[in-house]
Formats: C-alpha cells, sequence, structure tokens
C-alpha cells in the first residue's frame, strides 16, 4: 500500500510554487517551493529528523542541511537534534533553513532521476517512528464532540444528554496520556494487553506546541501551535476489578498502556495545513468497514479553547501535545453499530484526517506475563464474566 501511494504521489505531485512566505529577519520574503511535512524516520538504523516531500520522499534534514552549507551563500545553522528541538527553533532561524533546502532540492533537480541527492530516500525503503520521540507530556480532551456523547445510552438518552451538554457545555475535560512506552509510531503495532479484551479506537487530531504557552487566550492558541498530526487515543474499556480502593474510576487503566498512543505518520506544520476548525476531517476503519467520521462542527469545545483550558493549568512547552478528543463510531458506543464491537489479534486500524496523512497499524495480542504477585492488573473476565 505504501508503495502506491508513494507511486502516485510522485506521478502526479509538480512541484508549483507554494503560496507560504517567509520573511527573513526583514530580507525579501521567501516562497516554498513545494509544501512538506516533518517526522522523524530510522534511516540506516539510526533515528533521523526529516523532510517529508509528497507524502513518497523522506529528505535527512542533517545531511540536507551539509549539503547546502558546502555553498558559501548559505551560512551555517545547526541542524536540529531531535523533532522537539526543530519544533522550539522553528521560528528562530530553522523554519527559514527547511525553505531553504527545499527550494535548492527542487531548483537543482535533487529530487528525481539521475540529479536525485543520496540523502533522499524513498518512504518504503526507511522505517517510519513517531514524529516525536517523545512529547513531554500529551494532553487529551474527553468526550469533546457531541457524537461521542452517551453513545451507550438509547436515542432518546443520548439525544437528552447531548441537549444538555449544549445548554451547558462548561469548561473543557483534559487528561494527560502517558508518552515513552504509548507513543508509537505507523511502522508499530498495537498490543492489547493481556486478559484486556475491551480494547477501542479513538481518532483524534493532534496539536503540537510550537511556542511556549501559559494563561493564552484561545483567540491567540493558534499563534502558539506548531503544526498537527494524526492520533489514536487507544483505551482499555475493562475498567478496575471491584474492592480495594474505592475510586471507581481510572484513567491510568483505561488510557495508560504502552502502544496506546499512536501517533503520526508525521506532523504538518500550520502554514501547509490551514484552520482545522475550519477543514478538519478525521476518519477511522478498523479493516474495510467505517467506524468513525467527523468534522470540526460537531466539537463541543474548539481547539483554541482546549488550549486556553490545558495552559490555565499547566504551562504548555515546544512538543507538547493537545488532542482534540473523538467523535462517535468507537467501539463501546451502540449508537453507529448497534452493539459493541471492540479490537481483535489481526485486525488493522487505519486513522486518517484530510491533509495529514493516514496512521495504518496491525493489531496484536500480549502473551500472558509470568510471575507476580496478585497486585497486578487482572483480566477483565476475572471480574465481569462475559458481560
Amino acid at each position: 500500500m505504501r508503495t502506491l501511494v508513494a507511486a502516485a504521489a510522485l506521478a502526479f505531485a509538480a512541484p508549483l510554487a507554494f503560496a507560504a512566505p517567509l520573511s527573513a529577519q526583514g530580507g525579501p520574503e521567501i516562497e516554498i517551493a513545494e509544501p512538506f511535512k516533518v517526522g522523524t524516520f530510522e534511516i540506516d538504523g539510526v533515528p533521523r529528523v526529516a523532510l517529508v516531500l509528497r507524502d513518497a520522499l523522506i529528505v535527512d534534514i542533517a545531511e540536507a542541511n551539509r549539503d547546502l552549507e558546502r555553498n558559501p551563500a548559505y551560512p551555517p545553522v545547526p541542524a536540529p537534534a531531535d523533532m522537539i528541538d526543530l519544533i522550539g527553533r522553528y521560528e528562530y532561524g530553522m523554519r527559514l533553513r527547511l525553505y531553504e533546502i527545499v527550494n535548492d532540492l527542487v531548483a537543482r533537480g535533487g529530487l528525481s532521476g539521475s540529479g536525485r541527492a543520496d540523502f533522499v530516500h524513498d518512504l518504503d525503503n526507511v522505517r517510519v517512528l513517531p514524529p516525536i520521540m517523545y512529547p513531554g507530556k500529551i494532553l487529551n480532551a474527553a468526550v469533546n464532540f457531541y457524537s461521542h456523547v452517551n453513545e451507550a445510552g438509547s436515542e432518546e438518552e443520548r439525544s437528552e444528554a447531548r441537549r444538555q451538554r449544549r445548554e451547558n457545555r462548561g469548561v473543557p475535560y483534559l487528561f494527560l496520556k502517558p508518552t515513552r512506552g504509548a507513543v508509537i509510531g505507523a511502522d508499530d503495532r498495537i498490543v492489547i494487553p493481556f486478559g484486556r479484551d475491551r480494547t477501542d479506537w479513538e481518532v483524534e487530531l493532534g496539536a503540537v506546541i510550537g511556542r511556549s504557552a501559559k494563561y493564552v487566550d484561545a483567540r491567540d492558541a493558534q499563534d502558539h501551535v506548531f503544526g498537527y498530526t494524526v492520533t489514536i487515543d487507544v483505551s482499555d474499556r475493562g475498567g478496575r476489578p471491584p474492592g480495594g480502593n474505592p475510586m471507581t474510576s481510572d484513567w491510568f487503566v483505561g488510557k495508560g498502556h504502552d502502544t496506546f498512543a499512536p501517533m503520526g505518520p508525521w506532523i504538518v506544520p500550520k502554514e501547509f495545513y490551514g484552520d482545522p476548525m475550519e477543514k478538519l476531517r478525521q476518519t477511522l476503519d478498523v479493516g474495510e468497514e467505517r467506524m468513525q467520521e467527523a468534522t470540526a462542527g460537531d466539537m463541543i469545545h474548539t481547539l483554541w479553547e482546549l488550549i486556553e483550558y490545558g495552559s490555565s493549568v499547566a504551562t504548555l512547552f515546544p512538543g507538547d501535545v493537545i488532542n482534540n478528543g473523538t467523535s462517535g463510531g468507537v467501539g463501546m458506543g451502540t449508537a453507529v453499530r448497534g452493539e459493541t464491537r471492540f479490537l481483535q489479534p489481526g485486525e488493522v486500524v487505519s486513522a486518517s484526517i484530510d491533509g495529514i496523512g493516514t496512521l495504518t497499524l496491525e493489531v496484536v495480542a500480549e502473551t500472558e506475563p509470568a510471575g507476580g504477585t496478585g497486585a497486578r492488573l487482572p483480566p477483565v473476565r476475572s471480574y465481569r464474566g462475559n458481560r
């Protein structure tokens, strides 16, 4: 599939000037020859920060930068050490350098044919890693689409719950998602934890913070965004066993397992995407079956309100990610399919956002771990039976 997508992109993509002008510290404006995305890829066994052109070509930024600087017309600019470094320096010289790299490659025919540069790789020949390894924090919006409100209720109950929510939106609800261990890339697999047989899906738009933000006004929130990516909030709906601590809600169990935060396949800088509150369309398929499809018009709180709320609790730093929430059609809901349905080993999940890309991951089951004293999270069936 990746081969077909790459071939189609190369066949039809023409290097036309893209209207994303950039002024170099008061100098003349520079237009980019082609829009790009950025990601992290394993190239020759090493993680490398790279540009993505035409959704098919991977340009090693460090090598491209080294090559560009052989021309004395370009002053030395340190290549980014990782994606967080790139994001943090994007508005402080790195954006201009990436524009220069792209324009130089296009102008000299460095993307194809006999003139193709050694540091330009085909997507199929590299491993796609999570674009950010790893965010300082991930904040997810809970129940932020009207179609996701009380999905498991009857039609009358859903209608009433959504009416009440429209009349009383309140402030957003955000929860923390683990990063390292939970965050995986497009070439990884979602692992169903041993005994946790109610694993669910939630496609979401990830807004990547580009400038530190504290008490940001929603009207200014877009200024603090670097770009956008596709995320999946994989969820364990099995809950916690009865007894012991009287708390009945456990977001750590529900959201915190390893591999439960797929991200990628890359990030689109905001100047190449536009306003997500006007153009967002997010979908998710399991196999050939469409499970979720929604636009920003279904959102309860805007992305900008989520940033205002999140930054009123904790400072948001470059590379942090805020996910916008998910729509109706999750596995535990009955509104779309009339019954619950959870992920099974061997299935394939594809989450897409128009203008960004698609995350496609296989689902596998974790083998039974050895040992333990009884303090581990037990299999769901041990306390819920077949319900």
